[in-house]
């Protein structure tokens, strides 16, 4: 009897070490599963930033670089001339005109234009109640004919002045009375600057008021 309760105490000393020793196992298998759920996580967080990087330095950096280089070099080719709608330095068809009716300062041989702007006269034989305003543009050759033309200008306004103011209502506006009025101006400005100084006249401005 006193070998079967001995028995029996060492087999429960026996399990009880099993279960204590189970425990202490069990425990650090655990303990190790929990680390490994963080793993992921760990690595993802400190890969993200190396990724980032590398996608910046070798992807957005270059193709930022290659656009803003492209976008340069466009306006470097236009400003060299190379563009259609460049001036032309010279001889080009975009190059301005060094003569013509409208320049003032042509060759030496080339039509040189000076203006008489705005002058206003009492149309003859309205008693004030109607006026006319014109502007002239004179026609002529070689920085001569400007030089003289500045030097005269108060005389030749003065000259067209008394011609137009002379001028009734009927004989402004009789049919060809521009191309006489152009005529009579004419020989009254060369008396003034010398034979065949002005060569042609254009009224720019012809209002009855």
């Amino acid at each position: 009897m006193a070998d079967k309760t001995s028995e029996a105490g060492s087999a429960e000393a026996h399990k009880a070490e099993g279960g204590a020793g189970g425990g202490a196992a069990a425990r650090p298998a655990a303990g190790g599963g929990g680390m490994g759920a963080w793993l992921p996580l760990i690595v993802t967080l400190v890969a993200m930033p190396a990724l980032a990087f590398a996608a910046t330095k070798f992807l957005i950096v270059p193709q930022i670089n290659a656009a803003l280089g492209k976008t340069s070099a466009e306006p470097a080719a236009e400003a060299s001339g190379g563009g259609h709608g460049a001036p032309a330095a010279s001889g080009g068809h975009g190059a301005p005109a060094k003569s013509g009716h409208g320049e003032s300062g042509g060759g030496a041989k080339g039509k040189i234009t000076v203006a008489l702007n705005k002058m206003i006269v009492n149309v003859s034989g309205t008693m004030g109640t109607r006026y006319l305003c014109s502007s002239l543009t004179l026609v002529g050759n070689g920085e001569e004919f400007k030089s003289k033309a500045e030097e005269h200008r108060d005389q030749l306004v003065d000259l067209a002045t008394s011609a137009l103011s002379n001028k009734t209502i009927v004989e402004l506006e009789k049919p060809g009375s521009r191309n006489q009025i152009r005529a009579e101006l004419i020989s009254v400005f060369n008396e003034a600057l010398g034979e065949n100084a002005v060569q042609e006249i254009y009224f720019t401005e012809f209002a009855i008021q």
